[in-house]
This record gives structure tokens, C-alpha cells and sequence, in this order.
């Protein structure tokens, strides 16, 4: 598996690692997070190979009918496989246009939260107004030394159950809301000491150790417009039954691809990788028959999973 992140997981450990998810089948709640650990748990017996902080830039078939990836990194993939997985493709912060703010990034600003334990004892500034600033808005509210929200409205756009908890706790005194937008940081030596807004009254200065700005994904399809797959929009067409492009060998699953009836879910891509993986077997291992086994009964795949 080839990932531009530095860690498994893509959106559900990057953009909502501590969000609830409610339709995995027999799992009521379930966190990105933990999703995502699961999985991987249910991988290792399969002994996956990871390279992590690349991304595929050229894809092109050889004469012996595989196909030579080469990633950012100059690292070349020989494989008769190729599964696109990519997601809703190369997910960018949007960020604030504000001089200088670069120079804090990483330190004492964040687009995304990894490990919300690191802002335990700091005063916590999240900008926004979507879904990620209230969610998180609620995930840290008890674990921080102290928590604002700012939003250039007062009218959010995130899921009315999540603004009404968000608002109790600005009621209750719990975390301050502040109305104005960010026009200005400042701080040393890469830590941000406060922000400098403009609200109806005029300018003021919130004092924090950290920014979180939420304004939104840009979402773009990175290399793999450019690889010659037919396309529709910003999606990779496929065969509804194999889940194969255009190329032979190359499969797109999950967001990143587009057929009729497509639904974006996370378990519509269980069902896609499925097919994809039946189909895939013919290719990798073109003079053999796929048997089709059941995992409660098949000994051969208990061996593999260790419980035997």
C-alpha cells in the first residue's frame, strides 16, 4: 500500500480520527480512529507492506504486461496489479490568507488533529464554522485549559444536533464564542502567542498557544488525472462487476471511482474491494482457478488468520 500520509487510515485517521461513525455493520459507534485499527488488526495476519509519505506521479504498462508505477520519491513499483483506493483523491487544507502564518504551521497551528492529547494545557483558538471546527469544538472542549470558537457568523453549518451541543456549552460558559473573522497572528520563534480579529466592534486580540483554522478540503485528483484512465468528471469510470478501468489490471475502489447507483459509503467500498479482489485473482494468477472458500469453514484461511 503506497500513501502520500505518514500513517494508515486516510480520511477516517486524518480528517475525523475522534469522529462517531454509526454505520459500520455490527459496530453501533465506532471512531475513525478506531475503524481504522481494526482494520489493520484484521490485515497483519496477511503481512501487508506499507510505504508511507509518497505518492504514485506515473503509471505505465511494460512489455511483460505489468505496470511500472513510479512515486514522488523516485521508487519504481513492478506489479501485475494496481488498485486505486485513493479516496476523494488529494485532500488540501484551505488556508487562511494571512502573511506569515506559514511560520507557525506545525508548531502552534494545525489543519488536522492526530493526537488532541498534545493541546491538554493549552488555550485552544478554533476558527470556523463547518463540521470539523464544531466537531472538534466538542472533542476538546473538556480537555483543554480553555477553548474559543470565532466564526464570521453566528449561523453554523454543521449538523443541527452538533451546533445545539456546541452552543449549550458557549450557554453554560464552558467555551467562549467569539464573532469575527482572523485577520492577523502573532507570536515567536514559531509559537503563536494570539490573533488579532475584527468583529462589529472593531478590532480585538484573542490570546491562545493554539490555532486551529477549519475552513474547508480542497479536493483535487492529484497524478491519477493524468495517468490516460477514462474519466468522468473527477472520478475514475469502471466495470461495475470487477470494478476495473479501462486499463487491464487497474481497479479503482471507494470514493475515487463513479458508476450508476454509486454510493459514497464506507461500506459500499467493502463490497467494491470484494468483487475488485475476485476479479484481480485471474490476473495475478492467470492459470489457476479461484475456489471460492468461507472463512468459517475453510481451514486453509484459518491457517492464514492463525486459528489453527
Amino acid at each position: 500500500m503506497i500513501d502520500v500520509l505518514d500513517k494508515p487510515g486516510g480520511q477516517c485517521s486524518e480528517l475525523y480520527p475522534a469522529k462517531p461513525i454509526y454505520d459500520i455493520p455490527a459496530l453501533p459507534e465506532v471512531s475513525g480512529q478506531e475503524l481504522t485499527d481494526r482494520l489493520l488488526e484484521q490485515a497483519k495476519p496477511f503481512n501487508p507492506q506499507f510505504s508511507f509519505g509518497q505518492m504514485l506521479t506515473s503509471l505505465e504498462r511494460i512489455e511483460d504486461g505489468r505496470w511500472r508505477a513510479v512515486s514522488n520519491t523516485g521508487r519504481t513499483f513492478l506489479t501485475k496489479v494496481v488498485v486505486i483506493a485513493a479516496g476523494g483523491g488529494s485532500f488540501q487544507s484551505k488556508r487562511p490568507p494571512i502573511k506569515g502564518l506559514d511560520g507557525f504551521e506545525g508548531t502552534s497551528v494545525f489543519y488536522s488533529i492526530r493526537d488532541q492529547a498534545v493541546f491538554s494545557n493549552k488555550r485552544v483558538l478554533i476558527v470556523g464554522g463547518g463540521d470539523s471546527a464544531l466537531d472538534w469544538t466538542l472533542a476538546l472542549a473538556s480537555n483543554v485549559s480553555h477553548l474559543t470558537l470565532m466564526h464570521r457568523r453566528e449561523v453554523f453549518r454543521g449538523a443541527p444536533n452538533t451546533v445545539s451541543s456546541v452552543k449549550k456549552l458557549v450557554e453554560d460558559g464552558f467555551i467562549d464564542f467569539k464573532l469575527g473573522q482572523m485577520i492577523d497572528v502573532a507570536g515567536n520563534a514559531g509559537q503563536i502567542t494570539h490573533v488579532i480579529a475584527k468583529g462589529p466592534a472593531g478590532l480585538f486580540n484573542i490570546s491562545c498557544d493554539v490555532l486551529l483554522p477549519f475552513f474547508g478540503l480542497t479536493i483535487k485528483l492529484g497524478p491519477v488525472g493524468d495517468w490516460g484512465l477514462e474519466l468522468d468528471g473527477d472520478r475514475v469510470k469502471v466495470d461495475v462487476s470487477t470494478f476495473q478501468t479501462n486499463f487491464p489490471g487497474v481497479y479503482a475502489i471507494g470514493d475515487i471511482n463513479t458508476y450508476p447507483g454509486k454510493l459514497k459509503l464506507i461500506l459500499s467500498g467493502f463490497h467494491e474491494a470484494a468483487l475488485m479482489a475476485h476479479d484481480a485473482y485471474s490476473v495475478v494468477y492467470p492459470n489457476e482457478r479461484l475456489i471460492f472458500q468461507y472463512t468459517t469453514s475453510s481451514t486453509s484461511i484459518h491457517k492464514k488468520l492463525g486459528r489453527v
